[in-house]
């Protein structure tokens, strides 16, 4: 059974974790599939085609997952949350109007509607027909949202998955909010690839057009001492007992919650990345720097989101405990650029995406760079907080790193086969000449 903290004499830690997220929704992004058959433009339901034995097996196993997937997607509060938050809209609505010369009389597809908001952005921004495709039954209210406001003409809402309903034509422009916590959770990309495969035209634009994760270690003795110090001493009794339970209850699962950049110990490094497992753990950032590769959403592939791996070493730039490493991400909306002086290369785009820390550990904001007809939306503790704020994956023993010390390791991020929408992490960390392993589940 997994769960059980161990810690090995050679001083290599283990800790693994299945449980379940409590306080907070499982599925918290909604986006495309639902139904059982194909569905048109016009609402023409068809049957889905017909699946062998084995097949069927598989097929009902996740038809059940995302049954429950989509379904918590009809609550209005999930909605609620994610259009409060400013950062997320009105930067999604920021971008759309500064693509408005391509969005202009052009067909477009939301994929994963939800209430249609991002959908009437476009409508708005001029777009001649936007398909609003969502698998939730939020999606009837969106057709009622989008009657409203006069549009029913220019948008069509599509209830049904993205790999089965019929749109019927080409299009110039895909939207999407498919992230989820540290970027990947929920698998939702591979719905905009597959929508991009099958309707992009050549020259389309896919916003956001890119996303990179992060990884830094951080310090964060206030988060520790409220759920495991606090048993140490009850009401002047010794419950100490009670502290392997505390740190497997509160640390065996990764944390999402907000951080802020005094808790980022290093600079941060970027974790998807081609290079291999197999690679030095100890190889610095600036040697790989030419191995790291951002998220192109007009190019990635479902195959090469199943599993990621990144090695990092980085330099403390601070004394103090390690708790654990955070993730966050940030996309990037950047479209076909009109002129050489708009033009951006890979390289150049990764230095703008970096963003960078002074020497006492807080963040520039002047360092991150901006693409001319570019906008970013980031996650970062620097930046203002998000509902996805950041993911923490916290150790169990905290361990006490100097000034200018190195920590490196590796981290792999892939689909579980358990649901392909949750993600197995494994963690593998070096410090002060001791090696360490951490295993979990983000359900």
């Amino acid at each position: 059974m997994l769960g059980s903290p161990a810690e090995l004499s050679v001083g290599f830690g283990s800790e693994r974790g299945l449980k379940a997220k409590g306080g907070r929704r499982k599925f918290p992004r909604s986006d495309y599939w639902g139904l059982g058959g194909h569905i048109s433009a016009a609402g023409v339901v068809s049957s889905p085609p017909r699946a062998t034995a084995c097949e069927s097996v598989v097929s009902n196993n996740y038809a059940e997952i995302d049954a429950a997937y989509f379904n918590s997607y009809t609550h209005v509060g999930v909605h609620e949350e994610m259009i409060k938050d400013r950062v997320r809209t009105e930067t999604y609505r920021n971008a759309i109007f500064q693509h408005a010369n391509f969005i202009k009389d052009k067909v477009v597809v939301d994929v994963g509607c939800g209430t249609g908001i991002l959908s009437i952005f476009c409508a708005y921004a001029g777009a001649r027909k936007v398909y609003a495709v969502d698998a939730s039954e939020i999606a009837i209210q969106a057709r009622e949202v989008v009657k409203a406001n006069g549009l029913s003409e220019t948008i069509i809402v599509l209830l049904g998955r993205i790999e089965e309903v019929e749109i019927g034509e080409e299009v110039d422009v895909i939207i999407s909010e498919w992230m989820g916590y540290m970027l990947l959770y929920e698998s939702m990309l591979s719905s905009v690839i597959y929508a991009r495969d099958r309707w992009l035209k050549p020259g389309g634009i896919i916003l956001p057009s890119h996303a990179t994760l992060y990884l830094a270690p951080v310090t964060n003795a206030e988060r520790y001492a409220e759920s495991i110090d606090f048993w140490r001493n009850v009401y002047g009794i010794d419950m100490s007992a009670m502290l392997p339970l505390a740190k497997q209850c509160s640390f065996e699962e990764p944390c999402v919650e907000s951080i802020t950049a005094e808790n980022i110990m290093s600079w941060p490094v970027q974790v998807y990345t081609t290079s291999t497992i197999g690679e030095d753990i100890a190889t610095s950032h600036h040697q790989r720097r030419s191995s790291l590769k951002h998220i192109d959403c007009s190019s990635i592939t479902v195959q090469e989101l199943e599993s990621v791996t990144s090695n990092f070493s980085v330099t403390s730039m601070m004394t103090g405990a390690l708790h654990g490493f955070a993730l966050w991400f940030d996309v990037t909306f950047s479209g076909p650029t009109s002129s050489s002086s708009d033009t951006q290369s890979e390289s150049s785009l990764e230095s703008s995406l970096s963003g960078g820390l002074c020497a006492n550990g807080m963040f520039h904001k002047s360092k991150r760079a901006k693409m001319v007809n570019q906008l970013v939306l980031s996650t970062a503790p620097e930046d203002i907080p998000t509902h996805w704020q950041q993911t923490v994956l916290y150790i169990y023993d905290p361990i006490e790193v100097k000034q200018d010390e190195q920590i490196s390791g590796s981290i792999t991020v892939s689909q579980s086969k358990e649901n392909p929408r949750f993600l197995n992490i494994h963690l593998e960390y070096k410090c002060r000449g001791r090696c360490y392993v951490k295993e979990t589940v983000m359900r």
